[in-house]
């Protein structure tokens, strides 16, 4: 028998997730993108402006119904954010904001749309609303996460998923950087009241704090079982795939292998092989 899933999920994916945040769920599920990315509709209540992070793919349907959730509130977008660069969250972006008049925000300049840019510690205030920018690297070079404080919650992209965990690709996703974001979240729902995690993909979770611990423990154990299989004598990505996620959908060993060659240059790094 299964314990609880971790974090607390919510029963299902899309619609009001708090106060001040809506999700409209792109039509673009697949074993990586689980039920679509979430495109995040933030606004402070009775405001006309929203704020859009992660328009999602270039699906015209999609941006569409971005925009018509938005005048259905009342409301007109004021600005679009950008987790990260990743197609299934970006890819979209340029044409929403044509749509939309709207500029483009991100920390990777070639993702911008507009003069600014976004880093880590930047708070991002569009019609009274306040979110706060933290850099969460590690999934990506340029991935961030996005802190609104007065909902409690915290809007992770990729780095933090609403079901299963995240895979950290190398050579961009650096393995090392990806735990030290972990400890930062950790922080923020130990410390600064960060109760819900709005992810990039899949459910919400109602327990922020519970949700990186586990991720915190699995990152450990996956190490682990990384370090072990070299010991027993893999000597590449393939083979510790192999040994270490022969439980995976061999459809995903793929994506694993990437995040294989992460987890052995962090064991390189830190002496560890």
């Amino acid at each position: 028998m299964t314990g609880p899933l971790p974090g607390d999920p919510a029963a299902t994916v899309g619609g009001a997730a708090s106060e001040r945040a809506f999700c409209v769920l792109a039509p673009n599920p697949s074993p990586m993108t689980l039920d679509g990315t979430n495109t995040w509709l933030l606004a402070e209540p009775g405001s006309e402006l929203a704020v859009v992070v992660d328009p999602g793919p270039l699906d015209e349907g999609h941006l569409r119904a971005v925009i018509a959730a938005a005048e259905a509130r009342g409301q007109r977008i004021g600005l679009t954010l950008l987790t990260h660069g990743h197609h299934d969250h970006a890819e979209g972006a340029a044409r929403f904001a044509e749509l939309t008049g709207t500029s483009v925000r991100a920390l990777d300049p070639a993702l911008r749309l507009g003069e600014e840019g976004l880093h880590g510690g930047q708070v991002v205030e569009v019609g009274g609303l306040e979110l706060r920018v933290v850099a969460t690297p590690g999934h990506t070079s340029d991935s961030l996460s996005f802190h609104l404080p007065a909902d409690g919650a915290i809007l992770t992209g990729d780095t933090v998923l609403g079901r299963g965990t995240t895979m950290v690709a190398h050579p961009d996703g650096v393995l090392g950087d990806y735990l030290d974001s972990l400890r930062r979240l950790r922080a923020l729902a130990a410390e600064h009241g960060v109760r819900t995690v709005l992810p990039g993909h899949g459910p919400v979770l109602a327990d922020a704090l519970g949700t990186v611990e586990y991720y915190l423990a699995h990152r450990a154990a996956r190490l682990a079982q990384v370090e072990t299989a070299v010991e027993a004598g893999c000597r590449s990505a393939e083979q510790v795939v192999a040994r270490v996620y022969a439980d995976v959908d061999r459809a995903l060993w793929p994506a694993a292998e990437l995040s294989v060659r992460a987890q052995l240059q962090y064991l390189e790094d830190h002496g560890l092989i």
